[in-house]
C-alpha cells in the first residue's frame, strides 16, 4: 500500500530518502561535558539559520543546539543565493556557537572551521574525499570534475553567538541537480548515504575542531586548523578571480591562508592582496 495523506505524500513516500531519526541522534550526539545540548529535527521550514538565531535571540537555545530540516524553503547561500533541494535528500542545518574564550577578530575563522570539520567527518563516513573551495563551499569530484556538494553560511547572533549553517547534498540525483556545476555524495560514489550516520560524524568532527580551536584561544596555528584547512583547499595553487565589492576583480595565483583566514592572492603585477570577502571562480588553465 502507498503511503499518502490528504495534503499530498507523506514522509514516508520516497523509500530511498528515510526520514532522519531524532531520537537516535540525540541518544549518539548528547552526553555530559559535550558540546551539543539539543538536537531537534523539524519536517519543513524556510531556512534553519533563521530560525536558530531567532531562537538565540529569545533566549530558547544554548550553546551547542543543532537544529536540522527534512526540507529548507529558504536556504540560504553566500551573498543570499538561494539553496533548495528536495525532501530529505541532503542534510541541512544549524548549530549555535559561543566561543567566549575567543577573542572576536578570530571568529572568523569559523566557516573555514566547519568546512575542515565537515570533509573530515565525510571522509569518514562516506568515504568522500571533499575538497575545500575558499570560503566555504565543499566540492567533490564527480566524472573526473569538481562539483560543488554543500556551503556554508556563519551570521552572528547576537552578541556573543554565531550560528553556522551547513547544507550538503547527499542523495540527489542528476536529473534533480539545481545547476549543472552542483554535485552530490551519490553521484561522486559515496559508500554510504544514511543521513543519520553522516551527520552524526560530521557533527562529532565540528565538535572535535571547535573545542580544538576554543582551548587554543582561537589561534590557527597552535589549533593546526591553518595548517589543515590549507592542505585541504582545492583554490591554494589555482589561477582564480576575485569578484570584490566595488566591482574589482583581481586575477592571480590564490598562494596561501593568512592568519586572519584570508586569500592570499599574488597578481600578474607582483602585488600580493589578502581577500576577505568576495566571490572567488576558479580560472581553467589556457
Amino acid at each position: 500500500m502507498t503511503p499518502h495523506n490528504a495534503s499530498g505524500p507523506s514522509r514516508w513516500s520516497d523509500l530511498d530518502r528515510p526520514p532522519l531519526n531524532a531520537t537516535a541522534l540525540r541518544r549518539g550526539l548528547l552526553h555530559e561535558g559535550g558540546l551539543w545540548t539539543s538536537v531537534d529535527v523539524v519536517q519543513r521550514t524556510g531556512s534553519t539559520n533563521s530560525d536558530l538565531v531567532a531562537r538565540a535571540a529569545s533566549g530558547a537555545a544554548d550553546e551547542g543546539a543543532v537544529l536540522v530540516a527534512e526540507e529548507q524553503t529558504a536556504g540560504r547561500g553566500r551573498l543570499d543565493r538561494r539553496w533548495t533541494a528536495p525532501p530529505r535528500s541532503g542534510l541541512f542545518f544549524s548549530v549555535l556557537l559561543r566561543p567566549a574564550e575567543v577573542p572576536l577578530e578570530r571568529w572568523g575563522w569559523l566557516p573555514l572551521l566547519t568546512g575542515v570539520a565537515v570533509a573530515t567527518g565525510l571522509s569518514r563516513a562516506a568515504g568522500v574525499d571533499t575538497a575545500l573551495k575558499w570560503p566555504n563551499d565543499l566540492l567533490v569530484t564527480v566524472g573526473g570534475e569538481e562539483r560543488k556538494t554543500g556551503g556554508i553560511l556563519a551570521e552572528r547572533a547576537g552578541e556573543d553567538g554565531v550560528v553556522v549553517g551547513v547544507g550538503l547534498n547527499v542523495s540527489l540525483r542528476a536529473d534533480e541537480l539545481p545547476v549543472p556545476q552542483a554535485g552530490s555524495l551519490a553521484l561522486a560514489d559515496a559508500v554510504s548515504t544514511d543521513r543519520d550516520t553522516l551527520l552524526r560524524s560530521v557533527l562529532r568532527s565540528l565538535e572535535t575542531w571547535y573545542d580544538r580551536w576554543r582551548s587554543t584561544g582561537g589561534d590557527p596555528v597552535t589549533s593546526t586548523l591553518q595548517e589543515t584547512y590549507a592542505a585541504g583547499c582545492a583554490t591554494l595553487g589555482r589561477q582564480v578571480r576575485a569578484e570584490l565589492p566595488g566591482d574589482r576583480a583581481p586575477v592571480g595565483e590564490a598562494v596561501a591562508i593568512d592568519g586572519d583566514g584570508r586569500l592570499v592572492i599574488a597578481t600578474a603585477e607582483g602585488v600580493r592582496e589578502a581577500v576577505g570577502a568576495g566571490d572567488i571562480v576558479h580560472l581553467r588553465p589556457a
